[in-house]
């Protein structure tokens, strides 16, 4: 199964023409995107498939899923937020089943401790063979008890005059993973992730 995961950098990155060209060239089974607006709900138009997306509370994009197989509903599934003044908006996580497997499909809070306590709400709640991906917005080692963390290790965001950091991850249970790259990011701030997906 190979599975792409991209944050399209809401208005001015990535619009819906480049994501139907990334799916015309990279023929994927299942993609996940982060910062997805509405404009985005024109995809399956260009490309035909199936396609699902969840904004996020309060906010003009979010989380969406596409595929070329059936793809059931997806599910919002609410993350914790923070309870200081000044608190980063509410975030979910979509949650779907391809085959026997469940996709989290993730753009977690920028705060570092806030990001990890939504991790391990996001895996209390899948269930078997998981994958969890997407935009982790944090650094360092990614913990999470029974999951490995199997993305590509290269640094997938580039901001202006901050140095690249590799947020776009994947931790899998249950998944072996084949191979792992980092495409060109295009018009967006992050570099699409590519995961090759095989049950274990």
């Amino acid at each position: 199964m190979k599975v792409i995961s991209w944050n399209l950098l809401r208005l001015t990155g990535a619009a819906v023409a480049d994501v139907a060209a990334l799916i015309k060239s990279q023929h994927p089974d299942l993609l996940l995107m982060q910062e997805a607006t509405q404009e985005i709900d024109a995809l399956p138009h260009l490309v035909g498939g199936h396609f699902h997306r969840e904004p996020l509370p309060g906010r003009v994009h979010g989380l969406a899923a596409w595929s070329p197989h059936e793809l059931p509903p997806s599910v919002a599934l609410p993350l914790p937020v923070s309870v200081m003044p000044g608190r980063l908006a509410p975030r979910v996580a979509q949650v779907l089943r391809l085959g026997n497997v469940t996709f989290a499909n993730v753009h977690l809070s920028h705060g570092q401790l806030l990001n990890r306590l939504q991790l391990l709400r996001v895996a209390q709640a899948v269930d078997g063979k998981a994958a969890v991906i997407g935009d982790y917005n944090h650094v360092g080692p990614t913990l999470l008890p029974g999951f490995r963390d199997v993305g590509p290790r290269q640094p997938t965001h580039h901001a202006h005059s901050v140095l690249p950091f590799r947020l776009d991850r994947c931790l899998v249970r249950g998944l072996h993973c084949r191979a792992t790259s980092a495409l060109e990011r295009g018009p967006s701030d992050h570099r699409p992730i590519v995961i090759h997906l095989h049950a274990a």
